[in-house]
């Protein structure tokens, strides 16, 4: 497989930082597609935005985008010119005007989803527990414990700044879908995957497929790298 000369940036989402892309970044190697992992300070969407930003002005060359979770709002809301492309994985995708807690909400919540509330800081930390009841359900025991440990707060400021007009509007995107998430209603994926007029691509996979279904998220993200080289 050849990917011309597109690369792939993966980005993180809440709780987690770049690590969590390690295997999809070993599985985009071997198809000889270069991968960087963005990270996010989970400060503020503009923050996380222009560190996005940040390091596509490191990168040389036209790139794919692909987002887990909250990031979905972060990478739709670049306006590089070197995107071409956009992949949600179990991700989020406000429209203009929605914040990520207007889509995050939108769903009925899973009974074994955790009751998110910020600290005195503005923070929200995931509780331990969470990590194998609702994070990464289908993750090893060993995947478990390195989430847990490196986990990021994310600011409550991320979730409540409403977003202007997403470039999904003006990029070609893929959506996986995540059937067993749950973080985010599977039901709420499929609503913003056809809003977006996405490519769909459904697995049965938890809320964190970059680390439990590693292959599955390599496929798709190779798939749209293949898609903007052809042309």
């Amino acid at each position: 497989m050849s990917s011309g000369n597109v690369s792939a940036v993966l980005v993180h989402g809440a709780w987690a930082d770049g690590s969590s892309w390690s295997k999809v970044i070993d599985g985009l190697k071997k198809q000889g597609i270069d991968a960087v992992a963005v990270p996010l300070p989970l400060t503020s969407l503009s923050e996380d935005v222009a560190a996005l930003d940040r390091t596509l002005e490191r990168i040389e060359g036209p790139v794919v985008l692909a987002g887990h979770a909250y990031a979905g709002a972060v990478i739709a809301s670049s306006r590089s010119e070197k995107i071409r492309a956009l992949v949600y994985v179990a991700a989020l995708a406000p429209d203009e005007g929605e914040t990520v807690g207007d889509v995050f909400y939108r769903g009925e919540m899973n009974p074994l989803a955790p009751t998110l509330a910020p600290d005195r800081h503005g923070l929200i930390w995931l509780p331990q527990e969470a990590f194998a009841q609702a994070f990464a359900q289908h993750a090893t025991p060993q995947a478990l414990a390195v989430l847990a440990a490196v986990q990021r707060p994310i600011s409550v400021s991320c979730i409540g700044e409403a977003v202007g007009r997403p470039l999904w509007k003006d990029r070609p995107s893929w959506f996986l879908i995540a059937e067993q998430d749950l973080m985010i209603n599977p039901e709420t994926q499929h609503f913003m995957a056809v809003r977006m007029n996405a490519h769909v691509r459904s697995y049965q996979a938890d809320h964190t497929p970059i680390v439990t279904a590693p292959d599955a998220v390599t496929h798709v993200v190779a798939e749209a790298v293949q898609a903007v080289s052809a042309r």
